[in-house]
């Protein structure tokens, strides 16, 4: 009896070996090499200064994950159900401006007062002050967007309106992986850096690659001449700086003429980037490093055989918010933190002259600070 329960358990532990070794996963991971976090010191130094937040209710909405005044001077914000919302500076008077049918994450406002959007599921997409809603582009080279996420207009003499956005990964596209969060968290652990920064010409309705080789491109910002972009490479806790002229450029081999690394080997993952006031530049550190996952970063078999295990047990980072603001040689001069984590998934803040909004992946309400000017 002894005996046959001992091979029924080395059959068991046989079959679990296989399972988690051979089992099909939807990632194919690349090994890269994750530099040790430098932690919560110097510009980072640890401080509660995102705490105790004004709140917005937003009834039955969630995750206000990009904010923006619009020309008519009310408050725009997306959210989980798809809906973009409109409502009154101090939360007021709130109402449904449009669902395009998919999930805007991103978006911005043309000089025509059209709202851009980038829909994770749809492309990249354009909302008249009338609410109708048209596909600008899906495709580029007969190739498909499939997760447009953050995206900014060009709005000086000479641009043509041009429009910047991200399209975080050629791999995983939400509208097959079951969400915006789910695909993107199979595209960082995979790491095989598939991002771009696409242009869209509203003259020439023509979309190009200005840069590809991203893990998970995030969001873009442009400077105060429009000559370069701001991009947050999330999955390698980065922001670059990119000549908005460069053409196809492939960024996995590192920085070139015309792309250098901004900031390297963040605490935490880069999500939103939004031009705030005084020349400042606003992104937010969704999550901050996990040991673990940098541990694995050489270990794309330990990756894969991550993903065969209970999702419960996945290494995701805990809860922290951070903020932070740059300027665009570089230096830190906002730093705003809340270890509890107690709003979730920070991605950014949108500025006004008087106050701070607080974007967020998952929280219930919109949160904001009194701005207090700088001296």
């Amino acid at each position: 009896m002894l005996k046959k329960l001992f091979v029924a358990l080395a059959l068991l532990l046989a079959v679990l070996a296989a399972y988690l070794a051979l089992w099909p996963v939807p990632v194919a991971p690349v090994a890269w090499v994750a530099p040790a976090g430098p932690g919560y010191v110097g510009p980072f130094a640890a401080n509660d200064r995102l705490a105790s937040l004004n709140m917005i209710d937003l009834g039955a909405e969630e995750g206000p994950e990009h904010v923006a005044i619009g020309p008519d001077g009310l408050l725009y914000t997306t959210v989980a159900s798809g809906n973009i919302l409109r409502m009154r500076p101090d939360g007021k008077a709130q109402e449904v401006f449009v669902n395009t049918g998919g999930r805007v994450l991103g978006f911005d406002f043309d000089a025509a007062g059209n709202l851009v959007a980038a829909d994770a599921v749809k492309g990249l997409l354009s909302v008249s002050p009338a609410k109708k809603v048209s596909v600008l582009t899906d495709k580029v080279g007969g190739d498909p967007i499939r997760y447009a996420d953050a995206v900014v207009v060009a709005r000086g003499a000479g641009s043509g309106g041009r429009i910047y956005f991200s399209d975080a990964s050629t791999r995983f596209a939400p509208a097959d992986w079951g969400g915006t969060f789910e695909a993107s968290v199979l595209d960082i652990i995979e790491q095989s850096s598939t991002g771009r920064i696409l242009e869209y010409d509203p003259a020439t309705k023509a979309t190009r690659i200005v840069v590809r080789g991203l893990s998970f491109a995030n969001g873009v910002a442009l400077s105060a001449d429009e000559k370069s972009l701001f991009v947050a490479e999330t999955g390698k806790y980065r922001i670059w700086k990119i000549d908005v002229q460069a053409r196809d450029l492939d960024l996995r081999a590192g920085a070139v003429a015309q792309a250098s690394v901004l900031f390297d080997n963040l605490p935490g993952y880069p999500d939103n980037l939004m031009r705030g006031l005084d020349g400042k530049i606003w992104a937010g550190l969704v999550k901050p490093r996990n040991p673990t996952v940098d541990n694995m970063a050489d270990k794309p078999f330990l990756r894969a055989v991550s993903m065969r295990l209970p999702r419960s047990t996945w290494p995701v980072p805990k809860a922290y918010g951070h903020v932070m603001a740059f300027t665009e040689d570089g230096k830190v001069v906002v730093n705003m933190q809340d270890p509890t984590g107690a709003y979730p998934e920070a991605t950014s803040v949108t500025e006004t002259p008087d106050r701070l909004y607080v974007q967020s992946l998952h929280a219930k309400g919109l949160g904001w600070l009194k701005r207090v000017p700088a001296p």
